[in-house]
């Protein structure tokens, strides 16, 4: 069988900033002037107050401090809170593109490859900006690869669902190496007006080079020893924005077309399904958790990856075995678990074991365990 590595990673951070102070102070001005605005029907008890958010709430909740966003005046303005992203003409890059060449420059130049030595490409996001034409072959035109390229969404998993793919691709011999790549703009779909989930999100693009392991020649490689996937159906999370909505006038610009997640029952229920899946994908592979250098876990909630980590390991994960980048980036979906790898494989010692794994709307799982390559 021909195993497969992956053998350079890229990121692009976006460079505007929102500290979670701007967030608040943002978010509780929108508060003031809408129970201001609707003070005769909230003492009537027709209309119910709206609370005001913290910078406290919001760090244990989450463990998030700050997100890197593509716009930050729309989404700190209380008359918008919003993203302000103008449309461009057809002719120019799209933003999604634009993000998307920007991290594969950096991933093929990790893996010491040219858009001569790759044959595919595969977008792999929670939202695309458009149905079509894909993204996936606006950015192959960009970059100058030849052979075919596609769009993928499996939510927050979509990355390593999109590297499984990779791996099928260069295995069938169909490609020689795939470039998957995650452009994720969630500030655009993430509802501002909800004390909840406010601040849950952030944006930035990743990318990954998967190749044939005896033709890689970039200087940190990782063999892919094998990918599971789960998926299992769920309201928990979800979004009903889509081409539909224009049927039905009545639910247009309600919240629904936005995320929205029921968080206490997403993390109890999700927690134990993604531990399970890991432990199983080792024990299917001859490997056992202590085994394991590192796990590069989906970056949504702080007290989610350690109770995953700990139900993995059996014991507390210190911060160099499960690395945390939430706390920079927020909730970045499919891009979180692979900025945390891309930041934090540098230091693995060939021979040395770590899992990738994403998890989120679907629900769906994706786990990726992989070895340095050296060894």
């Amino acid at each position: 069988m021909t195993k497969t590595v992956i053998s350079g990673t890229g990121l692009y951070t976006p460079p505007a900033v929102v500290e979670n102070d701007d967030l608040v102070a943002a978010f509780n001005e929108y508060v003031r002037r809408f129970n201001d605005e609707h003070r005769a029907a909230i003492e009537a008890g027709d209309v119910a107050p709206l609370q005001e958010s913290s910078t406290a709430f919001i760090e244990k909740a989450s463990g998030i401090k700050r997100r890197h966003v593509m716009d930050r005046e729309g989404i700190v303005d209380p008359e918008r809170l919003c993203p302000r992203l103008p449309e461009r003409d057809n002719e120019s890059p799209s933003i999604q593109c634009e993000m998307s060449v920007a991290a594969a420059r950096e991933a093929m130049a990790q893996a010491d490859r040219s858009a001569a030595d790759i044959d595919a490409v595969i977008v792999a996001c929670s939202n695309l900006q458009r149905p079509y034409p894909a993204v996936a072959i606006e950015v192959q035109a960009a970059l100058g690869i030849e052979g075919f390229a596609y769009d993928m969404n499996v939510a927050c998993s979509s990355a390593t669902f999109g590297i499984q793919a990779a791996v099928n691709a260069v295995e069938s011999g169909s490609a020689r190496a795939v470039l998957v790549v995650n452009p994720e703009i969630c500030t655009a779909h993430l509802n501002f007006r909800d004390r909840d989930s406010h601040f849950i999100f952030g944006d930035a693009c990743t990318a990954i080079i998967v190749e044939r392991a005896d033709q890689a020649r970039g200087e940190n490689v990782f063999e892919i020893l094998g990918t599971r996937l789960k998926t299992l159906f769920s309201n928990n999370i979800r979004n009903n924005f889509g081409f539909l909505n224009r049927c039905d006038e009545s639910g247009i610009g309600k919240p629904d077309k936005l995320f929205v997640q029921q968080g206490r029952k997403v993390f109890k229920e999700v927690s134990p399904m993604v531990a399970d899946t890991i432990m199983g994908h080792l024990e299917s592979l001859g490997l056992t958790s202590d085994q394991l250098k590192r796990l590069w876990l989906h970056q949504a909630n702080l007290n989610m990856n350690q109770l995953i980590a700990r139900r993995v390991l059996g014991r507390d994960a210190s911060e160099e075995e499960a690395p945390v980048i939430l706390n920079e980036y927020a909730n970045t979906s499919s891009a979180g678990s692979i900025i945390a790898f891309h930041q934090h494989k540098q230091d693995i010692a060939a021979g040395e074991l770590g899992v990738i794994c994403s998890f989120g709307a679907g629900y769906s799982i994706g786990s990726v365990i992989v070895r340095k390559h050296g060894a």
